[in-house]
């Protein structure tokens, strides 16, 4: 009974010699996840400054969230940042729709000299 396991051991090293895609086990391995590079402090700083311009941040938010170049942690920064905005507007105008008939009344009843 050793003796054939020393062979089954031999000829999974054997194999894995050959085949480096196999662990000891003779398991195929997977590739080592490739991560892209963090975002750095610096650029952090410029998108910053950038999105404090009032229309240049909008139209950069809308780049880096849908741009295929750009580095996903900033991708999804920028889509999270527009569907905030997104969430802000809708609920502006749903305040804008339920105080216009009070705003629209005030403004009748009052007399200007």
């Amino acid at each position: 009974m050793n003796h054939i396991l020393n062979l089954r051991r031999e000829k999974i090293e054997l194999s894995n010699q050959f085949n480096p895609q196999h662990n000891q086990q003779g398991a195929p391995s997977r590739p080592a996840p490739v991560y892209p590079p963090p975002v750095s402090f610096k650029e952090w700083m410029i998108s910053m400054l950038l999105l404090a311009i009032p229309v240049v941040g909008l139209i950069m938010l809308f780049v880096w969230a849908f741009s295929g170049s750009t580095n996903p942690s900033k991708a999804n920064y920028a889509k999270a940042a527009l569907l905030w905005a997104a969430i802000v507007v809708v609920i502006y105008i749903i305040i804008g729709i339920a105080l216009l008939p009070a705003i629209i009344s005030s403004l009748n009843s009052s007399n200007y000299y």
